[in-house]
């Protein structure tokens, strides 16, 4: 094996499999996964999903059992007879902090943080899933250079500039979060009624509607033509490349994210279908799927609207 650079981790790595022979067991097989980066790069992107799924599970159980009736979100009948999930006591004491109600003024550094960190589970839960395609063009064609002789960059630094586009939208979240719920006198993740509930409605299904949605969807469903086009075999490149397609992703998915202060923000069986549904919207061709959601949005809006007079 050639000398080549531990991090970022490159692919131009001469490792046929005669020269692996010598080695023992643990390295042959990091050896294989040299070779094969995709097996690595969503073996802990899968890993990173799940562990967001069980974390946002536990706090949406707790959740539930601490809201009041008269501001229950869909489901929550069925997640206070689930059992509480025992967690580590700094766990512990983190979700009762993001759960403990804080009006804006009385807000710092701490409880924003505590709030980005949520958000940003719910975007690596929600949204990583839909990266899958992005994920995979770029490790193909990455594989490809590879077996040219050309350099290229590990995927997992793709998939770093691409969460910090969502890292930075979490702590936005996370201000909105305070702002919203300050207001309405609610816990930071209890769903929002009334006008304030109607406007995010409405607001996420105008948008699906809008010209700047269809732009960002395209870019989403045909990652390989930015990929290709903006080819780069330095990290920094292919950071920007992850920061890109993270952006897109954004401005494709940020107002469904709205839908969550309506139905409450750790509402796990409405981010379930917000995260297919984004997995379907990226996977299909057309405006109808987009359009659809919009249209259903529209119209619960006016529902919402209607019952809080």
């Amino acid at each position: 094996m050639n000398n080549a650079t531990i991090w970022p981790i490159r692919l131009d790595m001469d490792l046929e499999p005669q020269r692996l022979d010598n080695l023992d067991r643990a390295g042959r097989s990091i050896g294989h996964v040299a070779r094969h980066p995709k097996v690595a790069v969503f073996s802990v992107v899968g890993a990173g999903v799940a562990l967001s799924w069980l974390l946002i599970g536990a706090l949406s159980v707790r959740d539930a059992s601490g809201r009041l009736s008269d501001s229950a979100a869909p489901g929550d009948e069925l997640l206070r007879q689930l059992p509480q999930m025992p967690l580590p006591g700094i766990v512990e004491r983190f979700f009762a902090f993001c759960l403990s109600p804080v009006p804006l003024p009385e807000a710092g550094a701490t409880t924003l943080i505590a709030l980005a960190v949520m958000w940003f589970l719910m975007s690596i839960a929600m949204m990583l899933p839909s990266a899958a395609p992005l994920i995979r063009t770029y490790c193909e064609i990455a594989d490809t250079a590879r077996r040219k002789g050309e350099p290229a960059v590990h995927p997992l630094v793709l998939v770093a500039g691409y969460l910090l586009v969502w890292l930075g939208a979490a702590c936005g979240f996370a201000g909105l979060t305070l702002l919203v719920h300050t207001f309405s006198g609610g816990r930071n993740f209890d769903p929002i009624f009334g006008f304030a509930g109607a406007a995010a409605l409405a607001t996420a299904g105008l948008y699906q509607f809008s010209g700047l949605k269809e732009a960002c969807l395209k870019k989403c469903r045909n990652p390989f033509s930015t990929l290709f086009s903006r080819w780069s075999s330095r990290p920094a490149g292919v950071l920007r490349l992850g920061v890109e397609q993270g952006l897109w992703c954004l401005g494709c998915c940020w107002a469904l994210m709205l839908v969550m202060f309506a139905v409450g923000a750790m509402n796990v069986f409405w981010m379930a279908t917000l995260a297919l549904f984004a997995v379907v919207e990226k996977q299909t061709s057309g405006s109808l799927v987009p359009r659809v959601a919009g249209a259903i949005l529209l119209v619960w809006s006016a529902a919402l609207l209607l019952i809080s007079q």
